[in-house]
């Protein structure tokens, strides 16, 4: 009983904090007055958000789509690199170092490369949610890998098995939960890569919303476009986690 009562309070707690949080934004900006005209108020998000639907929800969905193109490549190629950076020393010598330059790079700074190679709209953004999306999960699939147990890998040797067979059976099981932990945040960082292309480079999406929305100083609907990222980037989150608990159950301690 008292285990039950615990997962339904953990299970309300992000609402409250929420409710909490936004009663506490439209108490500032009802003090503020009309100087929240930069911070306007959750109800006039709200309204906003009714009022422009028929242009958010188009909007939203090409966001969500770029997004999980992205984030679908990141998750292929770097399952890819990151297997073979960590079964093999000398990949990992010669194309780790590469990686870590490719990802020092500010991608805002890409984004212009990215429209002259594939012009301007779903392309860039595609690219950028993958660039964004692919360091940490080639960084984590190969930690996994090479956290393998040396005693393993001779006991597995002893009893005859090869090195794919190390790989297959102890390797890829063992990196799994550090896959599904790197998956929660590429995810969060290919719709960050999303937006920040079309905020550059496109005539659709959200990013290009907002920064039309800004163009008309039209805060309200700015904000909104904020509150829908946001809004897609935590139901994706949850989503991941979701699928993190169903495969790597047996990875966490019992609470």
């Amino acid at each position: 009983m008292k285990t039950s009562t615990n997962v339904a309070r953990q299970a309300w707690v992000p609402w409250v904090t929420t409710l909490a949080l936004l009663v506490l934004w439209q108490i500032v900006a009802m003090v503020l007055g009309s100087a929240s005209l930069m911070l306007p108020a959750p109800t006039a998000i709200a309204q906003s958000i009714g009022q422009h639907y028929d242009v958010i929800w188009p909007n939203a969905l090409q966001t969500l789509y770029t997004t999980g193109l992205g984030f679908g490549l990141a998750v292929a190629l770097g399952m890819v690199f990151g297997l073979a950076i960590g079964a093999s020393s000398l990949i990992y010598r010669g194309v780790y170092p590469l990686l870590i330059a490719f990802n020092a790079v500010p991608k805002v700074a890409l984004v212009p490369i990215f429209v002259l190679w594939f012009g301007i709209g779903t392309l860039p953004a595609v690219v950028t949610a993958f660039s964004l999306a692919v360091f940490p999960i080639i960084v984590n699939v190969a930690t996994g890998l090479s956290t393998i147990d040396a005693e393993m890998e001779d006991v597995m040797r002893s009893l005859g098995a090869t090195r794919w067979d190390i790989l297959t059976k102890v390797g890829i099981p063992r990196m799994a939960p550090y896959l599904f932990a790197s998956l929660k945040i590429a995810i969060t960082l290919a719709f960050v890569g999303s937006v920040l292309s079309e905020t550059i480079a496109s005539n659709e999406g959200i990013g290009f919303l907002m920064q039309a929305a800004s163009s008309r100083f039209d805060v309200p609907l700015v904000f909104a476009g904020v509150i829908v990222i946001a809004a897609m980037a935590v139901i994706a989150y949850q989503l991941c986690e979701v699928i993190e608990g169903r495969f790597t159950h047996w990875a966490k301690r019992g609470k």
